[in-house]
Order: C-alpha cells, then structure tokens, then sequence
C-alpha cells in the first residue's frame, strides 16, 4: 500500500512526507507486526564464568548472549554468522512454535543443516504468543558450553497480563563445567563410559562463584569478586513495597533446581509461556528447558535478602548459586543476616511431585480435546551399544541422519532415513524396577507420523538404569505446546486414565518425569513440520534419548533455499532434487 501511496505523489516534497508519515502512522494504530533485526556471530572466547577463566561460547563477544525482547506478533530476524573454526552451529529458539517457519526451529539434522564454519544462516520467524522464552545451541552439546540467552515476549500493544507488576527482571539459570564441552562429549562416547560428573558451579545469568561462598562474612576476599565483572553477582535492586515479576528460566544441561529467595514467598503465574492459576510458594522447582514467572512483593523489613538455587533430583555435588534482593537504600554490599534459604532434600520425590501438580491452567488456556486418536507410549531405558553406554526409546536410540529430516520428507529423499516405523510401545512384562535383563539396544533415526491435526497422547515411562537407579528426565516438545494430564507412579495401564485431569491441565512444551514413574500428555498435531521431542539433559540427548515427531508435511509449500543450503549460494536443495 505504501509503494502505491507513494506512485501517485505529486513532485511536492512536503506532501509525500506527510503522506508517509500518515501511513506510517496507520500502520501502527492497525497493529502491524514490528521487525527486530540482529547480526550475530558465533565464536569461542576466553570467559570467567564462575571466577576461573575457561573457554565459553559467546555471542558479539557476549556471554550469555543477547537478550532478545520483542512484543506478541513481532517478527524477529536474526542473521547468524559462524565464526567457530572447526564446527558447526545452529539456535533453537525455545518454546517458540515455529507456526509456518519449520525450518527457523534451530534443530541440526532435523530442521536445517549445520551452519558450517564462515557461513551465514538467517533466521526469520514469528514470536505467536507472550511469554518467558530462551535460546540455546542444538548441536551436539553446544549448550554445556554456554551457547544460550534470553528472549521474552511482551502481550501484543494494547493487550494486558491478567497481573500487575511494577517492575521486572529476567533470570536464566545454568551449570557450568570446567571440562570442555569437547572432553565431556569424548568422554560420553567412550568405552568405558567416562561420565561428566557433576557441573562445578551453577550460574544466574552467567554468573557463579567457585570453589567459595558469598555466604561468609568475607565473601569479598574468599570469593575475590572486586574487579570480576564477568562473575561478580547479578543483583536485584528493588524498591520497599512493591511488586516486582521474576521470569526464571533454565537452561541447564544436567541439573534440576529448586529457585527461592529468602524470607519472601512467590506467585507463580506463568510456566512456557502459558499462564496458570497463581498459587503462592517458598520455592519453585525448575527442570532444564522449563520457564516460570513469579511475582513477588517486598513488603519485609528493608535489607538484604538472599536468591538461591540448588540442585534436586541428583545427589548435589555443586554450591548453591547465590545472590541478593538488595532493597534499596541499603547497600548491596552488606551482606544478609539471614543464611540462604536450604534446597529441599534432593530425593524428597513426593515434594516436587506435590509442586508439579500445583500448576495448573489459567481459566482462559484452550482445554484439551476429551479423546486421543492415537496413543503412543515411550520407555526411557539406559543401554549398552558395542560397549558404549546409551539412553534409548522402546529400545531405539536416536542415532540423527546426514539430511535433515524436514527437506528430506518434503522432497520425498526416502533413502535419507529409516523409512520403517518407530515402535510405539514396550513389552509388557518388562521390569521397570531392575536394570535390563537384557541391556543391548539398537540404534535408528525412523519418524513418528502423524495425520494432521490429530490428537496424540504420549506417556512417558520411566525405568530402571543400568546402575540400578531411575533418574528425572525432563522431555521437552518441539513446535508445540501440550496438556500435563497427570504424572504417576510404576507401570501405565489404562486404568491410570481415571487420573487424568481434563478440566485444567497445564499447557507447557517441557514436563518431568520422576523415578520409576510416568507422565501423561496430550497434543493436536497441528503445526506442519518435523519436531523433536526429547529429554532436555544435554548428556542425555547427546547418548540418543529422543525422537522425531512430524505431521503436515503435504502442507508446507516451499522451504526457502537457504534453510535447505544452510547459508551456502549456488545449486539449491530443490534445484539438485530435480534431476
């Protein structure tokens, strides 16, 4: 409209700047769709994560990188460039649907080919809905290694949040390992198996202290953080008697946390970007590849109070990460009176189930189809494969193709991956309390396809490992967000259906799985594409604890070239398909 507009401009320049200026102005009063354009590179730089120098990955020389900050219906465009000399790279942008952009989803070897070393990849998409998001590396491990930030998404102008707050901050939650990402993957894939351990420090915004804690009278020296502007404490400054949102999200590649903040209980009032019913608690549990926000009101006496996060569901071996809510005047340099509130006892399951459950939908979330029309259910297993250690599904582990998934089914290449169906369930009388009788698996990259727009449950079951353990597994959907109809204890069977909550289940992209039990969800296979579904421990994926869901293929028109050719000119994907 506008390049019409201006054809038929008179030669008078003041009238075709008003004329601009006009339609300009109606654009924004009819709501149009804001552009964020960002020139990234990606390179590995010399970073003090924790207080020990190492080698991270960043972002324009940032670690973690950018925050991405845009409003509900923007359009985001990111050009990325491949500084790293010797791999690949590639952005999932978490918990963003991709509705219409497949090929944006930032997945290697399942939405787009690696961005090789010197090359450029645009990334163009819709950001659909409001909500706390992140970004992070999805190639091999490249997320251990710091490839990762934030991205919220503001309500659309002119909407409101059913809440009220005054004044926000954005946290993102992280482990950290002195090993580099190259040794641990190294170490995954040898024989015998030469495990990671647990992460040396855990990070808020970047940010941790090793091998010494803020909590001590001289935490200035025994902490040495004069001068460490890359690991010196991020600080929340607030006002007395005001209410403040907290988005927390957590990026970790292993650990399962429990967030809290001294003498301060919290609202929970959104998790993935669907708000919930708010319900108030002293801590939030937080598993990788889930967000939240909290509000919070400082109505207590003014001073200093100490943020924590520990771990759960493991053993810990880590420090606490720790910072303060300074209430200002205070100086944020006085530290709490108080010790920092305790992590809940790591294995105290029947707690963190009780929390999981309190999170519910918000009135206004869509509801659940009442009926399923097709029933998939996977088993999460700990393996042996010609020695090496594996995780597998129904006994698969996901082994990815050369040619990604989404051009391959697009422009029918059926010899690009196992063409034959993935199973959809396990044998019956397998014992879920013992380790496998027999721990073989095999290894495949089939598909799970499914017509459009159907509805789809998956329960997730858990087992037993190979070192007679059952561990938390958080699962995290691609493309889609689903209901949490229920969680519970051993073996599924269909009399556990009378468990399911139908009338406000939560509507999330990552739910957990607690030991020697199951998860239950639901989702409408309504977004053309090809998507992972897959736990969200980084080690975990990396050993084949995955799969590939895909539906609407048909309904896709052209994928852009440069999603085929990952940023290369030249002969395109389609154009090589032709002959």
């Amino acid at each position: 409209m506008l390049m019409g507009s201006l054809g038929s401009c008179r030669p008078v320049l003041v009238v075709c700047i008003v004329l601009i200026l006009s339609l300009i102005r109606a654009s924004e009063v009819a709501g149009a769709p804001k552009g964020h354009f960002y020139k990234w590179e990606v390179e590995y730089m010399f970073w003090s994560p924790d207080g020990v120098e190492n080698v991270v990955m960043g972002i324009n020389g940032r670690f973690p990188g950018p925050t991405i900050r845009a409003r509900a219906g923007d359009i985001i465009h990111v050009e990325l460039h491949n500084k790293l000399h010797t791999e690949g790279v590639v952005i999932h942008w978490h918990g963003i649907r991709q509705l219409g952009t497949p090929w944006a989803d930032g997945t290697a070897a399942i939405s787009q080919c690696v961005i090789n070393p010197g090359e450029t990849f645009s990334y163009r998409f819709t950001v659909d809905r409001a909500g706390t998001y992140f970004y992070h590396g999805h190639y091999g491990m490249q997320r251990s290694a710091g490839l990762y930030g934030t991205l919220v998404v503001d309500v659309a102008e002119g909407e409101k949040e059913p809440f009220h707050y005054a004044g926000e901050f954005d946290l993102l939650l992280s482990d950290w390992w002195h090993k580099s990402v190259h040794q641990q993957e190294v170490g995954l894939s040898s024989n015998p198996l030469r495990w990671i351990g647990e992460a040396q420090s855990l990070l808020i915004n970047g940010r941790g202290q090793y091998n010494c804690s803020l909590y001590s009278k001289n935490a200035q020296n025994d902490c040495n953080i004069k001068g460490g502007e890359q690991y010196a404490p991020y600080i929340l400054h607030v006002l007395p008697n005001t209410t403040y949102r907290i988005r927390i999200a957590s990026t970790t590649s292993l650990a399962s946390l429990n967030f809290a903040i001294g003498g301060h209980k919290m609202l929970v009032v959104e998790a993935d970007g669907n708000y919930v019913m708010p319900f108030m608690t002293n801590s939030l549990d937080i598993y990788s590849g889930e967000s939240y926000s909290v509000l919070i009101t400082t109505n207590q006496k003014p001073n200093n109070y100490w943020i924590s996060a520990g771990v759960i569901g493991r053993e810990p071996q880590t420090n606490q990460a720790l910072t303060i809510l300074n209430y200002k005047p205070i100086s944020a340099s006085k530290l709490p009176k108080l010790p920092p509130p305790a992590t809940p006892q790591w294995n105290d399951t029947d707690r963190s189930k009780a929390f999981s459950n309190k999170v519910l939908a918000h009135m206004n979330t869509p509801k659940p189809p009442k009926n399923y029309d097709r029933r998939v259910i996977l088993l999460n297993t700990q393996n042996k494969l010609n020695g090496l250690t594996k995780w597998a599904i129904n006994n698969v582990s996901l082994s990815l193709p050369a040619t990604p998934y989404l051009g391959s089914m697009r422009y029918g290449l059926h010899g690009a991956f196992d063409q034959a169906n993935p199973p959809e369930n396990y044998p019956q009388d397998y014992d879920l309390m013992n380790p496998p009788v027999n721990p073989n698996t095999t290894i495949g990259n089939g598909v799970y396809k499914f017509g459009f727009k159907t509805t789809v449950d998956v329960i997730l079951q858990n087992a037993n490992t190979l070192s007679n353990v059952s561990e938390v597994h958080p699962w995290h959907l691609h493309g889609h967000d689903f209901w949490v109809l229920a969680y519970g204890e051993g073996k599924f069977t269909n009399k556990d259906e009378k468990k399911f909550n139908l009338k406000n289940p939560p509507y999330k992209n990552t739910a957990v799985v607690f030991p020697h039990g199951w998860t239950a969800l639901r989702f409408v296979a309504d977004n053309p594409g090809v998507w992972a579904f897959h736990c969200h421990i980084e080690p975990h994926l990396h050993m084949g604890m995955g799969v590939v869901f895909a539906e609407g293929i048909e309904r896709l028109g052209e994928i852009p070239h440069q999603a085929l050719a990952c940023g290369l000119t030249g002969t395109s994907f389609m154009d090589t398909n032709k002959h």
